[in-house]
């Protein structure tokens, strides 16, 4: 199906920051690049709000990727991990970023989701049956569902070319650490530091 990208729609973007990062760690061995994708989801639109939905642990480790995530324009909503008596872990924002997505829908000409969760799969049709407005999806390929990349007006496949959104990948499933000489230059940004989850 054929859309329209025009540079005056009014676009709000969705991130299921866990979904990118546990794809990307799990299929390249690599980190997401936040704001490479909200540059493409973009596409040069008007952006009118960026959320990331993310956990917060004990250690609070992740606090300088939650700040560097606002530095790039990027809102964080944030939920602490809830750990149950038989020390199970849990922490979603499905439900809340559904809700954000509908609250805000009818302000839009176009929601993106960053994910590629086939649960969300009744939102994008709520949204477009219900607001009218195009909703596009912006995930790796290969771990998205495939009902979700049906359901969605376009979808952009980070997998096609990895290393524009993945932190140091040079294909072929290798990765490198950016040096301490580069990250003096400038030439890191925090969040490409930071991204992602602290490892267990």
């Amino acid at each position: 199906m054929a859309i329209i990208k025009h540079k005056s729609q009014r676009v709000g973007i969705f991130i299921d920051t866990q979904n990118l990062y546990h794809s990307a760690k799990n299929l390249y061995h690599s980190k997401v690049n936040f704001g490479q994708v909200v540059k493409e989801a973009l596409a040069g639109r008007v952006l009118i709000r960026a959320v990331a939905y993310v956990i917060r642990t004990e250690s609070e480790e992740e606090k300088g990727f939650f700040e560097a995530l606002n530095k790039l324009g990027i809102e964080t909503r944030v939920k602490d991990i809830r750990i149950f008596a038989g020390g199970a872990k849990k922490a979603d924002w499905d439900i809340g970023m559904a809700i954000d997505a509908i609250s805000m829908g009818h302000k839009l000409d176009t929601v993106v989701l960053a994910t590629g969760d086939g649960d969300f799969t009744p939102l994008i049709e709520y949204l477009k049956f219900t607001y009218g407005v195009q909703v596009e999806v912006i995930a790796f390929g290969k771990s998205a569902a495939t009902q979700l990349k049906e359901a969605a007006d376009d979808f952009i496949d980070m997998g096609d070319n990895p290393k524009n959104y993945l932190i140091g990948y040079r294909g072929g499933g290798r990765w490198f650490n950016t040096t301490a000489e580069e990250t003096e230059k400038g030439e890191t940004d925090p969040a490409i530091e930071m991204s992602g989850e602290p490892e267990n």
